[in-house]
């Protein structure tokens, strides 16, 4: 690690409240928020700073900042864990690693529920690069690029016009779900980059329909943890003008 990500990031009182704001759980060895959409987890290119800056606001003196285990896209909400000590993000690396961790999310799709209303995706993705700007698509195992996807989904309320899915990735490839409901001719609501609607029913879409919902995983310290991060207001909203609350 070099020193200048070592560097303490100076924030305003503003931030540190705002991201102090965002814990849904904390011990000695770990510390878990709700990321709100247009948080970037780490990388972002603007002026505003990410959420792996924002964590200095829980650095001790003299002491580094919790480290994100995980990410987040840009413009997905929802749980996301960081460590507090080396040893927990360590311990907590190897079991993400080792696919320990189970992941359940949210999201609107449109134009319908996918048939059937349950079941497994199972296709590969590969990145494409396209300037500045990373895509994945859908490809044929046999490809040089190709990186194994398995999505897990089940219908939890459907209108016409829309669905609430629950998704569980059992591989953590980037945009994965987004990508493979994009795949079933489902993608979700708000998604600008995978062909998802920006008007659901005749109402504007605020931003891309994904919410991180639940996070299982090994606790450092022994036996599993289950954190929730509830629904942001922009999303329960929609659901409850489409009717899928």
């Amino acid at each position: 690690m070099n020193k200048k990500t070592l560097q303490p990031v100076v924030l305003s009182a503003d931030e540190v409240a705002f991201v102090r704001g965002l814990v849904i759980y904390e011990d000695p060895e770990i510390l878990v928020l709700n990321k709100p959409a247009g948080l970037s987890s780490q990388g972002g290119r603007g002026q505003v700073h990410t959420l792996d800056e924002l964590l200095w606001a829980f650095a001790k003196p003299g002491k580094a900042r919790p480290r994100l285990i995980h990410r987040l896209d840009r413009d997905t909400s929802g749980v996301i864990l960081t460590a507090k000590t080396k040893p927990a993000a360590s311990f907590l690396g190897k079991a993400m690693m080792g696919r320990k961790f189970s992941k359940t999310y949210r999201a609107i799709v449109t134009p319908a529920a996918p048939e059937p209303k349950a079941g497994s995706i199972d296709v590969p993705l590969r990145r494409d690069e396209q300037g500045r700007e990373a895509y994945m698509r859908v490809c044929p195992p046999d490809h040089p690029d190709a990186e194994t996807a398995y999505s897990r989904y089940r219908t939890l309320a459907e209108v016409n016009g829309a669905a609430l899915m629950e998704l569980d990735p059992d591989t953590g490839r980037m945009h994965q779900l987004r990508v493979h409901l994009a795949h079933l001719g489902r993608p979700i609501a708000g998604d600008a980059r995978y062909g998802g609607a920006l008007v659901v029913a005749g109402h504007a879409v605020p931003r891309l329909m994904l919410h991180a919902r639940a996070l299982t995983f090994p606790h450092p310290s022994g036996g599993k943890k289950r954190l929730e991060a509830p629904t942001p207001s922009d999303m329960a909203g929609l659901l409850a003008i489409l009717g899928l609350a």
